[in-house]
């Protein structure tokens, strides 16, 4: 069987997941990882019995990596990735693909002309309420979707930020709600409902006066075919309530995941409280499904480690994606439409309109897309 040499890309809490999936897959032999503090990687390497590297030019020339994890905060994502993919190692990288559309672009430029495989970790695709929705869509049991719903209502305390130098600031972290912790639920929005037309949102800080970036958000949305979305999203509500998605389609279905149920997990801070779960779901003789669904994920919730389960799917479909020469599930791509959206809310605030995508990088100005320049 051909083994990948495999490595990963920092040593924070959600390096751990990526540690352990790549030492449990047979396809992977994990040999190195690369930090900057030479106390924290010589933990880590000397826990999953990997070689430390504190100088990154020698881990790419001399560990043997042929494909890493990128699990570095995402503003230092750029220049780690285009060095691996000069170096011709392939890449999966933690959510959110960068903090702009021009370091996403520099990232994807470098990809594209080493011809390395690249993937982005968003693994809630992988849950099976979030599955069933997209395969109802694509199956045409909802006919058009015509209205979408994006809701992240969680909390975040203080104690949190200070848990790692880099967040709430926009600096070292690029954002606050949209970038870190509603970008999974921006994914499976645009996994569902196709291309955007335009966006006009609002963002702010309401109530976390400890913190640089935005604590909460809310945008409308049209899409492409003609549909219409909105997202409400922050990190005000304590305690904690819920992520949720939902579409409804022109039969008047509506289908829908609980991505998260109470707080979501801090990976290295704390655990996944409950199961995903298909929240709603009307296609004509199938309401019925809903009780039999939970059931079964919840049973399925205690059988697995919920925190390193969906990550470890999604780190095998990478490894495979290299052995067997075709694309990750989850393409960088598709990690930049996130960046699009989240960046297109920002800039409507600055401009008080409506953005129409595509949007492309602004080279002529030094407000980070807008973020800098609330008034």
């Amino acid at each position: 069987m051909k083994k990948v040499k495999t490595g990963i890309i920092g040593t924070g809490k959600v390096a751990h997941l990526h540690a352990a999936a790549l030492a449990g897959n047979e396809q992977s032999e994990f040999v190195a990882v690369w930090g900057r503090s030479v106390e924290k990687t010589n933990a880590f390497a000397e826990k999953y019995s990997v070689e430390a590297y504190t100088d990154f030019d020698l881990f790419l020339s001399e560990s043997g990596v042929e494909a890493v994890c990128l699990c570095t905060p995402h503003p230092a994502h750029v220049d780690s990735a285009v060095a691996a993919a000069k170096a011709g190692v392939h890449l999966l990288v933690e959510k959110p693909l960068a903090s702009s559309l021009e370091d996403c672009d520099s990232i994807l430029e470098a990809v594209r002309e080493a011809g390395v495989k690249m993937g982005m970790v968003c693994q809630r695709r992988y849950f099976e309420p979030c599955i069933r929705v997209k395969e109802a869509i694509e199956a045409g049991k909802i006919g058009r979707p015509i209205i979408a719903s994006l809701t992240v209502l969680g909390w975040r305390d203080q104690a949190y930020y200070d848990s790692d130098p880099w967040r709430g600031t926009w600096d070292e972290e690029g954002g606050g709600v949209l970038v870190n912790q509603a970008v999974h639920q921006l994914d499976l929005l645009l996994w569902y409902m196709g291309e955007i037309e335009e966006v006009f949102g609002y963002w702010d800080n309401l109530t976390h006066d400890g913190i640089e970036v935005e604590d909460t958000s809310i945008a409308v949305i049209r899409f492409k075919n003609g549909a219409m979305g909105n997202i409400l999203a922050s990190n005000c509500y304590n305690p904690a309530i819920h992520g949720k998605v939902s579409v409804l389609g022109s039969n008047g279905s509506l289908v829908g995941v609980q991505t998260d149920g109470g707080q979501m997990f801090i990976a290295g801070m704390s655990a996944i409280e409950e199961p995903p779960v298909t929240d709603y779901w009307t296609i004509p003789g199938e309401e019925g499904n809903v009780e039999k669904w939970l059931i079964e994920d919840t049973e399925r919730f205690k059988r697995i480690n919920p925190m390193e389960h969906y990550h470890r799917l999604q780190i095998d479909d990478f490894i495979s994606a290299i052995v067997e020469d075709r694309e990750p599930s989850v393409s960088g791509d598709e990690g930049r439409r996130a960046v699009e959206l989240f960046t297109a809310i920002y800039r409507s605030q600055r401009d008080r309109k409506p953005q129409a995508f595509p949007l492309q990088p602004e080279y002529d100005r030094d407000d980070f897309d807008g973020r800098r320049s609330q008034v």
